[in-house]
C-alpha cells in the first residue's frame, strides 16, 4: 500500500505542479487538465506513451481481477500484489486519459492495430484464458511470471518516454511507473525463487 500511496501522491503532485506553472492565459475554467493542456508542453512521444500505456495498464488490472477471483485460489502474496497493482494503476489510467483529453488527443489508439504486437509483455486472449484456467500454486507461479514480463514491458515504455517525451506530467508518471513496477518485479522474483 506504501507504493500505491506514493503513486497517488505523485499523480496529485503532477496536477498541482501543472496548475502552478501555467501562464495566466488559461481558459479560466479552473480545470487542472485544461491547464496542463494549455501549456502545450507535450509531444508525439507523450501522446503515444499515454495511448499505449492505457490498454497496458487495463490489462494489468484485468490480470489483477483474475488473481482476486476467489475461485482461482491465488495465494495471499499474489492477492496482495494484485490489490496493490490495481490500486496503483487505476489512478494512472485516469491521469493519462485526462492528459490526452486535455491535449485534444484520443484516449485510444487506432482500433485496427493489435496492441499486443506493439507493447512488450501483453498477453494474448489465449494466454489470458489459459491463465484463468489454472488454480492454486500453479496459478500463482504463472501469474507472477506473466506480471513480471508485463511490468518489464511497461518499464520499457516508461524509459522510452523519459528519453523522448517533453511533458512534465508524463515524465513524473513514467518515473513513478519505473520505480513502483521495479519494486513489484523484485518482490515477485523473490516469491518465484
Amino acid at each position: 500500500m506504501k507504493k500505491t500511496s506514493r503513486i497517488i501522491a505523485s499523480v496529485a503532485l503532477t496536477f498541482s505542479l501543472a496548475a502552478c506553472s501555467s501562464s495566466g492565459g488559461d481558459s479560466g475554467s479552473g480545470d487542472t487538465v485544461d491547464t496542463v493542456a494549455d501549456s502545450g508542453d507535450f509531444n508525439d512521444a507523450d501522446v503515444m506513451f499515454a495511448q499505449m500505456m492505457i490498454p497496458h495498464h487495463e490489462q494489468a488490472i484485468e490480470l489483477s481481477d483474475i488473481a482476486l477471483d476467489p475461485t482461482v485460489g491465488a495465494g495471499e502474496a499474489v492477492r496482495n500484489l494484485a490489490t496493490q497493482i490495481k490500486g496503483a494503476q487505476d489512478p494512472e489510467i485516469t491521469l493519462m486519459k485526462s492528459l490526452l483529453t486535455g491535449w485534444g488527443e484520443g484516449t485510444e489508439m487506432d482500433s485496427s492495430m493489435d496492441h499486443s504486437d506493439m507493447m512488450s509483455g501483453m498477453l494474448s486472449t489465449d494466454d489470458l484464458a489459459a491463465l484463468s484456467a489454472l488454480r492454486g500454486a500453479a496459478f500463482d507461479r504463472a501469474w507472477m511470471e506473466a506480471m513480471v514480463a508485463h511490468h518489464e514491458g511497461a518499464i520499457e515504455m516508461a524509459l522510452d518516454v523519459l528519453s523522448d517525451g517533453s511533458s512534465p506530467s508524463v515524465k513524473t508518471l513514467a518515473d513513478a511507473i519505473v520505480s513502483g513496477q521495479e519494486a513489484e518485479i523484485e518482490t515477485m522474483k523473490q516469491l518465484l525463487g
